[in-house]
């Protein structure tokens, strides 16, 4: 007698809100980019359009991955972390600078941006290294040979783009923090990263002259942007003005679908509009959190969390922008700032995340 086929099932909780996320993200750009796409290029669908085919082209992509067991990823591992760091240094070289920042490749008529590849590229490479390493991650010396090898992609992205760089790194060390059974040596590790980020914001005036910006936005030109955010933030009272209401993005708030996107959703959804974005975002990681728990071995719970802390800290830090809680980094906001790239990768990682989630009956 045949056995019966095997069934996959995946996490629907967390594929249900991935859709509504990349959905919702594409009505929110539209309402943010409309006026912009007009004036630029006079259509205004034109970010729309881009950014529905990276959406699409990313689920695509993420049902793909989700259906490979995420074990046949580690063989590749170690050649995606080399790909992150070629790219990074072909990023510095022959890169494309778009309004100052130097972020891009040019592949014909397509632009990439590497950084939002060696987010993938460094959680799937660290839960590999700290499975293989998981019988010693009680002593100091491995938690260094965990982290040194993330520290040169820190350094390349972190010359062009500080925001991912810290991010980056911020995902190393939750993961290394997860899997290590001490915690007392995180005091030296926290101390050795304090001491490095002084010295990184003090090699360039720019990074400096952001912490007096973001003290007193009103006293520098540079402080439009943020000021302008804070106008659109508390115009938008408890309900908002309306979807694609909005009185800031049109002109006055610069390039608002991109870092920024969140002070417009809050100027015309309001408080509550905003709310139940962050508890969609809120739901995501808590997911994350279930699959890391009851995956079915470490290499899928360094995934799972690996995926979770780029969320949580992505989220938070783009938030904490726009509300001048910290100097302005240029921060996106998953699924919603517009970011072709960023939301391929972000879905192909959803992807990997799914694969860990599948149970079989």
């Amino acid at each position: 007698m045949e056995r019966p086929a095997k069934k996959r099932r995946y996490d629907d909780t967390l594929l249900v809100v991935v859709i509504i996320l990349a959905g919702i993200g594409l009505i929110l750009l539209y309402s943010t980019s409309a006026y912009n796409g007009e004036t630029k290029f006079h259509d205004s669908f034109y970010y729309l359009k881009k950014q529905g085919f990276a959406t699409l082209l990313g689920i695509a992509g993420m049902f793909i991955v989700a259906r490979i067991d995420y074990h046949r990823w580690v063989p590749l591992a170690n050649l995606g972390y080399l790909a992150a760091i070629a790219l990074s240094v072909a990023v510095i070289l022959v890169g494309d600078e778009y309004n100052g920042s130097k972020r891009w490749l040019s592949l014909g008529p397509l632009s990439f941006q590497p950084s939002e590849f060696a987010k993938v590229a460094v959680i799937l490479f660290l839960a590999c290294l700290i499975t293989k390493n998981v019988k010693k991650m009680d002593k100091f010396r491995t938690l260094i040979k965990v982290m040194l090898p993330v520290l040169p992609i820190v350094g390349l992205v972190g010359a062009s783009n500080l925001s991912t760089a810290i991010i980056i790194l911020g995902i190393a060390v939750v993961l290394v923090f997860v899997a290590s059974p001490k915690y007392a040596q995180f005091i030296w590790m926290g101390a050795a990263a304090a001491a490095f980020l002084t010295v990184f914001l003090a090699l360039e005036s720019y990074r400096l002259e952001r912490l007096a910006i973001w003290r007193n936005p009103e006293q520098y030109e540079k402080g439009y942007q943020t000021l302008q955010g804070l106008y659109a933030i508390g115009s938008g009272g408890l309900f908002g003005r309306g979807l694609g209401q909005s009185v800031q993005k049109l002109g006055f708030l610069p390039e608002a679908q991109n870092d920024m996107i969140f002070s417009i959703i809050c100027e015309e959804l309001g408080l509550v509009g905003a709310s139940i974005i962050i508890l969609l975002f809120l739901i995501l990681i808590w997911r994350f959190f279930v699959i890391a728990t009851r995956a079915k071995d470490l290499l899928g719970a360094m995934i799972a969390s690996g995926a979770m802390a780029h969320m949580m800290i992505q989220v938070i830090l783009n938030i904490a922008v726009v509300t001048n809680t910290i100097p302005n980094t240029g921060i996106t906001l998953p699924f919603i700032s517009y970011g072709g790239t960023s939301v391929v990768f972000l879905l192909l990682e959803m992807g990997l995340v799914l694969s860990v989630s599948n149970l079989v009956e």
